[in-house]
């Protein structure tokens, strides 16, 4: 997998110094870009809010004002796919990410224990539900775990544009979603914590393994003390 990862900070236009002089359109297609797909995410998050039954802007603010961040992955021909995989099976660590996949088949989903393979679709986005918002609701709406298949005649590039918090936002179960009979299931930790301690306990899990936040979260507390 080749891949090109492009961060944008949130207002568009704050930042100058890290953009590459070329290509000279680079900057002006993404930020185009970044500002429509997010304006889209944004708006599913304030249907969610609505389908849940709490105020729509719950998701505005610090919760998803971190860096819109753009990732063009290409996957070229691969002589034996079965052998390799172009992404490992994974979760995304954002709140919610739009991914434009192309025509080319490859991105496949778990459910139910079983890879389904997700079908194309001309001008529209898949939505991956990522870890915060599975914190956030209390484990009422999960993270979608998935892959991605390679391909031995045909070469596939995907567009992903992740939504997330500010790096110091503290992220943790909403009150909407707390009772009794559903304590808080994960620890409050800031975004930016999150991120680097998540890193270190999936680096000794087996690239296959089925992601369980409640776990992963208890073995960073672990880390956590450790340091």
């Amino acid at each position: 997998m080749d891949c090109l990862r492009l961060a944008c900070p949130i207002p568009i236009g704050d930042s100058t110094s890290d953009w590459p002089d070329k290509p000279q359109k680079l900057r002006e297609m993404f930020e185009k870009f970044a500002v429509l797909t997010r304006g889209v995410g944004m708006e599913l998050l304030r249907l969610l809010c609505e389908a849940m039954g709490i105020r729509p802007d719950y998701f505005d603010g610090g919760l998803s004002g971190g860096d819109v961040i753009l990732s063009v992955n290409h996957y070229p021909q691969c002589p034996n796919p079965s052998m390799t995989l172009g992404l490992p099976p994974h979760c995304d660590r954002n709140l919610i990410t739009l991914v434009h996949t192309g025509p080319v088949h490859g991105l496949e989903v778990l459910y139910n224990g079983n890879w389904i393979e997700v079908e194309p679709v001309p001008n529209a986005f898949v939505v991956n539900f990522g870890l915060q918002l599975e914190v956030v609701t209390n484990g009422m709406l999960k993270s979608v775990e998935h892959r991605v298949m390679t391909n031995s005649t045909l070469a596939r590039t995907s567009r992903a544009v992740f939504i997330q918090p500010k790096e110091d936002f503290l992220v943790g179960p909403a009150k909407e979603f707390l009772s009794e009979e559903s304590p808080p299931y994960y620890r409050t930790i800031t975004f930016g914590d999150f991120r680097r301690m998540h890193s270190v306990v999936k680096l000794r899990a087996s690239l296959n393994f089925t992601t369980n936040l409640k776990k992963i979260q208890k073995d960073m507390g672990i880390e956590a003390k450790q340091e």
